[in-house]
């Protein structure tokens, strides 16, 4: 006879333990501990002897493992390829997270109607019945002659069928709808995430299978479920936007084989996700005059340049504590600037509401924005337009002096690119030749920059 076991697990966190109480000590959120039945040894036992198991591996030398040159799989969407790292992996499993109608089954719906049509493709739903999923491959115009689907939630169920159709791609649409016989907890608790994805991810390695996930995302923004989902995976990514925008962007987190950070732009259409070939167009809007607190900057996003315009609105304040916001910047990072500006410029932005804004939804996470902000800041203080075709980027210290970054010869060919003509940069990342039709100003120190401003 099979002995159970009860134990208190966070939701929030995934820690465990012997007693309830009100609080969770290790990630401080209150009243997410739910009592679940655990796996004893003999139910772990038991599962060993599942019938889709293969053998185990030998030992041996990792100079005597082959490697496959053909590991990569195009998808059909450059842009979805570029996040993967240039394509899916044979053997690697991918968790895809975003917000609810943001274009998670969409995207992955269209990948695997076009690989169906060369490799073995199997799309597994739990949310949806297969009446659903067969209208919207018809509301968006794809070909459905060879995608296999299958309408299942047990994790035993979707191995032994899948280990009968051996598909090269599967999709498990989601990953929190999916439970296993193993575990007595409900689907999307912590034990059965933990298990069933464990499951998913062996059987994906030990049969070569390209495996999608598709996760849940909380209030926050994070995945829903413990965070040991993600380290059990190659690969995570997000869907970014908002859903009612018309712009989708899809960020590599995590990546064992690819580029982390690195994105792929949609645009969202009656027909499905279409990639967008030129991104940076689409982060720039088009002004018909020069505006205040606009300052066009070169992102660099994954393995390419991306040029992002930076807005910032400042305005007298009333209140005790002036507001500071920021969309799609960190607040923090703003907080420091303000006072970097103070103490090195004589900029007194202490009696103001600043905000600043990142145009077309773009969260920009690296410090080359620092210097933009800035000029965006300065612009906006005193009502004056900066001089068009200008882009700038560069990291600022708190000593006011500003450090290079990463791809500056790429970051100016792209502005190059795209007909500006002014750039302020870190004196380290000036070009040692002259760009044709680019004016170079480089600076070390903040007051240099905001000078020639």
């Amino acid at each position: 006879m099979i002995k159970t076991k009860t134990k208190f697990i966070c939701q929030q966190c995934g820690n465990e333990f012997s007693k309830w109480q009100g609080q969770c000590t290790a990630c401080h959120a209150w009243n997410t501990l739910v009592e679940e039945v655990v796996m004893t040894g003999k139910t772990k036992h038991a599962q060993a002897q599942l019938s889709y198991a293969v053998s185990q591996s030998d030992i041996t030398l990792l100079k005597n493992v082959s490697l496959n040159v053909d590991t990569r799989l195009s998808t059909g969407l450059e842009e979805f390829d570029r996040v993967l790292g240039g394509g899916m992996v044979s053997d690697s499993v991918v968790l895809i997270g975003g917000d609810p109608g943001i274009g998670k089954s969409t995207l992955l719906l269209q990948v695997l109607c076009q690989l169906a049509d060369r490799l073995n493709a199997l799309y597994i739903t739990g949310e949806e019945s297969l009446q659903q999923v067969a209208l919207r491959a018809s509301r968006l115009g794809l070909s459905v002659d060879h995608l296999k689907v299958l309408a299942e939630t047990n994790v035993e169920r979707i191995l032994a069928l899948s280990e009968k159709e051996n598909p090269r791609v599967l999709v498990i649409d989601s990953i929190q709808t999916a439970y296993t016989d193993f575990v007595s907890a409900a689907p999307g608790s912590v034990s059965q995430l933990k298990e069933s994805t464990a499951q998913l991810v062996r059987y994906a390695k030990q049969k070569g299978i390209a495996l999608f996930l598709v996760g849940h995302v909380t209030k926050s923004g994070a995945l829903a479920g413990p965070r040991i989902l993600e380290h059990m995976v190659d690969t995570v990514l997000y869907f970014e936007g908002e859903r009612d925008g018309r712009f989708r962007i899809v960020r590599a987190v995590k990546n064992r084989f690819g580029t982390v950070n690195e994105l792929g732009v949609f645009a969202m259409t009656d027909k499905g996700l279409k990639q967008v070939s030129n991104p940076s167009a689409i982060f720039l809007s088009q002004h018909p005059v020069p505006v205040s607190g606009s300052v066009v900057m070169s992102s660099w996003e994954g393995s390419r340049p991306l040029l992002v315009e930076v807005q910032a609105l400042l305005d007298e304040s009333h209140a005790v504590n002036p507001r500071r916001v920021t969309l799609g910047l960190d607040y923090n990072r703003l907080s420091m600037l303000l006072a970097v500006l103070h103490r090195h410029a004589g900029i007194i932005t202490y009696d103001q509401d600043v905000f600043v804004n990142v145009v077309g939804g773009l969260r920009v996470v690296e410090t080359a924005a620092d210097l933009a902000v800035m000029m965006a800041i300065l612009s906006s203080l005193k009502n004056k337009p900066l001089t068009q075709g200008l882009i700038v980027f560069g990291e600022v210290g708190l000593s006011g002096e500003i450090r290079p970054v990463p791809g500056g010869q790429e970051r100016l060919k792209e502005a190059v690119k795209h007909g500006f003509t002014k750039a302020i940069v870190p004196k380290a990342n000036a070009p040692k030749k002259e760009m044709s039709g680019m004016e170079i100003v480089a600076c070390d120190r903040l007051y240099q920059a905001i000078g020639h401003v």
